[in-house]
Formats: C-alpha cells, structure tokens, sequence
C-alpha cells in the first residue's frame, strides 16, 4: 500500500533549530521535538540550522523519498536578504549556473523579491548582522536541485553573500498552487488540507507508475 500513513504537516522552521527531533550533543542549535509535539515524524528534506522555512514533516516513508529524490527534481522557491544590489549579469548567472565546489549547478530561477512579497517578512530572531555601509537586497531564488548549503554558495559565487535564508515554497509539480508559508509564522505548523493530502497520494501513485513502467 502506498499510502498506509497520512500524518503530513507543515512547519516553518525557526533560525536555529536542526532539521531533526533529536538534539545533537554539545550543538547549539535546537531541534524540531521544541516546537512540533507529534512522534513519528521527519522532515522530507532539510534546513541548515541557520536557515528559516518551509519544512514536511511526514510518517510516509514513500514521500519523504520521493520528495527528495533528485530525478524528480521539484522546484523549491528560496527568499534571500544578500549582502548588496543584484544586478542583471549577477542575476543571469544565478539563473545559468554557477560553478561551486567544481560542478556547475543546474539552471535556476532569479530575480528581485517583489516588494509585495518583502512585506510579508517579520523580523528574525535574532536580527541578522547589518554593516552601515553595505545595502542588502532580497532575492527570488528556485532551485530543482539540494546540494549542500547550495543557495549560500550560489549567491557567494556572485558576489552576493546571503544573510538570511528563508524556504518559501515546495512545488509538487502537478501544475497547481505550491505548498508554502503563507499563513505560518515561524514556529507554527498545520496538517496538510484535504486537496493537499489528496494532491500527494497522486504524487506517490505517478511514481509508482514510473517504476512499473
């Protein structure tokens, strides 16, 4: 049975806590068991400690792999507050790619946060450190690939170091709204609506037929 289990919820992820519900020894950083009270689940997917976001917390081992396995490649939209202006040539190679680590990454999604959307963005706790006499800048990022720290590199590579770092949405490919944050301060969560639910047994099922095909 693909779908044996349906416990499946969102959380936004605070700054400073582990992509995990079990504390590491001697880590400063806090971890997921502080803030979501449900046993036997885990995040499809990670967040560096210092990043802020979107996080799927499931049961389903089934989902966690196929949200998390790169053929697939779901698009992940990323808000980046960065150290200076984006320009156009600085935006074009985010979205061509960018060598880090010795491999180029795949092309990419870019461009400055609407002022919109800025608004949505409360305060982190605690503030990021600012230097007077830099601008910083937000920026849309979305990415189909998750190697490590990749969006902190990319933007480095640029010349754009990033400040902060917030995963705003998950898209399921299935042509319809993504999974994001709308609605979730940092620290709170929420099952999965009814269409969400009904949107990732679907997910399963088309994996299901890409492998007996």
């Amino acid at each position: 049975m693909l779908w044996s289990t349906q416990l499946i919820l969102l959380l936004h992820k605070p700054y400073g806590v582990l992509s995990q519900f079990t504390p590491e020894l001697q880590s400063r950083w806090g971890c997921l068991a502080e803030w979501v009270p449900i046993p036997n689940v885990y995040a499809a997917g990670r967040l560096d400690a210092d990043s802020e976001g979107l996080l799927l917390l499931t049961d389903n081992g089934r989902l966690q792999q196929r949200l998390t396995d790169p053929r697939f490649g779901h698009w992940r939209q990323y808000w980046v507050q960065v150290e200076g202006c984006a320009n156009n040539s600085q935006l074009n190679q985010l979205q061509r790619g960018v060598m880090i680590q010795g491999r180029r990454t795949r092309p990419a999604k870019a461009r400055v946060l609407a002022d919109q959307e800025r608004q949505t963005i409360g305060d982190r706790n605690p503030p990021i450190r600012e230097r007077r006499s830099i601008p910083t800048s937000w920026l849309c990022l979305e990415l189909r690939e998750g190697r490590n720290r990749q969006v902190r590199r990319m933007t480095a590579a640029v010349g754009l170091p990033t400040l902060r770092l917030i995963r705003h949405s998950i898209d399921l490919m299935d042509g319809e709204t993504t999974l994001s944050l709308n609605g979730l301060s940092p620290g709170m969560w929420r099952e999965v609506s009814r269409s969400e639910d009904q949107r990732l047994k679907r997910l399963l099922n088309r994996s299901a037929a890409h492998r007996s095909a």
